[in-house]
C-alpha cells in the first residue's frame, strides 16, 4: 500500500504553497488566476494553482518541471500585476525564474523592489534587492512569496496599446 501511495505522489508532481503579498504593505493577496509558467516554455498554466482557504494558493507542478516564473490578474480581468522582483525595468516584459528545488528545500521569497530599503524596513518586509532571499520567518520549505502592485497609468496605457 506504501509503494501505491509513493506512486501517486510521483505522478502528482510537486507542491508548492504560494503567497502573494502587496509590494508596499506586505498583505497577502488573493486572486482567482495565477499565470504560471516552467523551465522557460510559453505556456501559461492558469489552472496550475488552486486556492486554499487562507487566501495562498496550492500549486501543482510537473515531476520534471525545474524553474518556474508567476503572474496573476487583478480586478476580473487580464489586468496583469507587475511583480516587485522586475521593478526598475520594463516590468511587464521581464521574466524572473525561481528554482523549483531551492523552492521545496529552504522556500523562496523574490525580492521586493516595489519600495526604498526604509519603507520595507518600517514595514517589516525581509526581502530587499537582493537576487533571490529565503528568509526562514518569511518563506518556508515549500513556499513561494512574491510581491506585485497594479500598474500605474503608464504602464496600462503601455499595455493596451501593445499588439496582441
Amino acid at each position: 500500500m506504501a509503494a501505491l501511495g509513493g506512486l501517486l505522489c510521483a505522478q502528482a508532481g510537486k507542491t508548492i504553497t504560494v503567497r502573494m503579498l502587496d509590494g508596499k504593505t506586505g498583505k497577502l493577496i488573493t486572486t482567482s488566476t495565477f499565470m504560471v509558467r516552467v523551465d522557460h516554455e510559453p505556456t501559461v498554466h492558469a489552472d496550475w494553482v488552486a486556492p486554499n482557504e487562507d487566501g495562498t494558493g496550492k500549486l501543482t507542478l510537473p515531476r520534471i518541471a525545474s524553474l518556474l516564473s508567476i503572474q496573476a490578474t487583478y480586478d476580473s480581468s487580464m489586468m496583469i500585476y507587475v511583480n516587485c522582483d522586475t521593478a526598475g525595468e520594463d516590468a511587464n516584459t521581464v521574466d524572473r525564474w525561481y528554482s523549483i528545488a531551492e523552492i521545496l528545500t529552504l522556500g523562496v521569497a523574490a525580492p521586493n523592489g516595489c519600495v526604498k530599503p526604509a519603507e520595507a524596513a518600517k514595514l517589516k518586509l525581509l526581502t530587499k534587492l537582493k537576487p533571490v532571499a529565503k528568509p526562514a520567518s518569511v518563506a518556508k520549505p515549500g513556499e513561494f512569496v512574491f510581491y506585485v502592485r497594479k500598474q500605474n497609468w503608464r504602464e496600462h496605457i503601455r499595455e493596451d496599446e501593445s499588439p496582441r
